[in-house]
């Protein structure tokens, strides 16, 4: 048996090949750039998405008998097509994008926020896909008038591949507030007062099938016709998958352009600074923080720096130490989501001097999504979940300074799998289930723990205080620049 997996993510899109136990005998990778068309913006071209995967299929297949399709992809994004799937405009993507603060105001006026939470487990915030097609109805009304489809990085691969024009469940629940979190399905009041005009996808969860490849498919992508597509998933949760972090207690740590965090809870936790979602399973709920840039402002210092190579500034971040020899960073430089949800925030670098370099500022940066991670655990456990095993992966994994870092910094040991490829790699075990029992204790082993060092725990107590203190204190300043 072989599976393909394919990952749309904010940077790159990534495809695995493995076979039935797990083995990756291939991986590919197509990086992109995402627009920024006007401040806040954060588009892309779906097209893009579509060439990579098929690029991705036509290298890693490569004559060979491939057996399923699995896809994610990073969301929620709206990509609104016609009736056909052809799109209107670019895709408008997650959290990042932070156009439509007027919509949520807005809407949370009209719906009530505290009705929203209720219904749909999360406020409205830059990463829900209401305001978002509220914010095309009001800039753009024809092309809000001329959309029928509602798609995602997932859903639009799934319906070029199958012609099947689905949602997974859990994509669905970040999509608020269409979506009710009780009831698994579709609130068509809501929907019908936002996008009155939008077709909804019939919904299925992640690791179910969308389809299968079509004649048309299979001539693009070199796949064989007839063989099943997964619906998919957004990215975090097929990561989640892929380290089999699905048990109650697991706290999943997606090191990438974004930090994720997923937490599986027994039931709905409500609160307003994280988001409360159903799992990529049937019967699991999670409760989830994200923020807005963690790699993302680690490869501006290494660009802006003009390091040659990651290793090379990682061995110079290692050596500058804990604390980063006096330097504490807000990694704010695309607002922040959770906990804080202030789109307006800013990234601020505090204590330079003439003396320190481009290894301080590089360790400064892993060092403060350290500790937006500490504050988001915060948040989970006040919310009440309980966090009792933590799995990392991601490409950040690579290295192991950026997780020893953050397990200095919160205090908590984490699991590193065998294979920390990320969603590509889950998105290939859920289509490997489609065909097979496979067991993701199997497929991906635990390879070593990573153990808080209890020496630096003082040092890093006092610079979390101080960065907390950095925020509120420098709020009122970065809020007036930025507007």
């Amino acid at each position: 048996m072989l599976v393909l997996g394919v990952d749309v993510g904010t940077g790159s899109t990534k495809g695995v090949l493995v076979d039935g136990n797990g083995t990756v005998l291939g991986t590919s990778v197509r990086r992109h750039r995402v627009d920024q068309p006007a401040p806040g913006h954060f588009e892309m071209d779906a097209g893009v998405w579509w060439a990579e995967f098929v690029e991705i299929a036509r290298e890693l297949a490569d004559g060979r008998q491939v057996d399923a399709v699995g896809v994610s992809g990073m969301g929620p994004c709206v990509l609104v097509a016609d009736e056909r799937g052809e799109p209107l405009r670019p895709a408008i993507l997650y959290g990042v994008d932070t156009r439509a603060t007027g919509q949520i105001a807005r809407l949370n006026r009209e719906l009530g926020s505290g009705e929203v939470l209720r219904r749909c487990g999360s406020l409205l915030s830059t990463q829900a896909v209401g305001p978002k097609l509220a914010w095309l109805a009001d800039h753009e009304p024809e092309t809000a008038a001329a959309a029928r489809r509602l798609l995602m990085p997932s859903s639009f691969l799934a319906f070029r591949l199958t012609g099947e024009y689905v949602l997974d469940h859990h994509s669905a629940s970040q999509s608020v507030p269409l979506y009710d979190s009780v009831a698994l399905d579709w609130y068509r009041p809501w929907a019908a007062l936002i996008a009155p005009d939008l077709e909804l996808p019939p919904l299925r969860w992640p690791g179910e099938r969308a389809g299968t490849v079509t004649a048309e498919a299979a001539r693009e992508t070199g796949l064989p016709q007839g063989i099943p597509v997964l619906t998919g998933t957004i990215d975090a949760w097929s990561e989640a998958v892929s380290v089999g972090a699905q048990r109650l207690g697991d706290l999943m740590l997606m090191y990438g352009t974004t930090m994720f965090l997923i937490s599986t809870v027994a039931d709905r936790l409500l609160v307003p600074e994280l988001w409360s979602t159903v799992g990529a399973h049937p019967g699991v709920r999670t409760l989830a923080g994200g923020m807005a840039s963690s790699g993302a402002v680690t490869e501006w210092v290494r660009e802006l720096a003009g390091a040659p190579s990651h290793a090379e500034i990682l061995a110079e971040a290692r050596a500058s130490g804990p604390g980063a020899r006096g330097l504490l960073m807000l990694p704010y430089f695309a607002g922040e989501r959770t906990p804080i949800a202030d789109p307006a925030a800013r990234g601020v670098v505090a204590g330079l001097t003439l003396g320190h370099g481009r290894g301080d500022l590089y360790r400064a940066a892993l060092e403060a999504t350290a500790f937006g991670v500490r504050h988001n655990v915060e948040a989970l456990r006040a919310a009440g979940a309980s966090v009792e095993r933590v799995i990392a992966v991601g490409g950040g994994v690579e290295g192991g300074l950026w997780t020893r870092i953050v397990s200095d910094v919160t205090g908590l040991s984490q699991q590193v799998p065998a294979t920390t490829v990320g969603a590509s790699y889950g998105a290939a075990y859920l289509a490997a289930r489609l065909l097979d029992d496979a067991d993701i204790d199997q497929w991906n082993p635990i390879r070593e723990t990573v153990v808080p060092d209890e020496a630096v725990a003082p040092t890093y107590d006092e610079l979390y205080a101080a960065y907390r203190e950095l925020y509120t204190g420098t709020a009122d300043i970065v809020h007036r620049l930025g507007s």
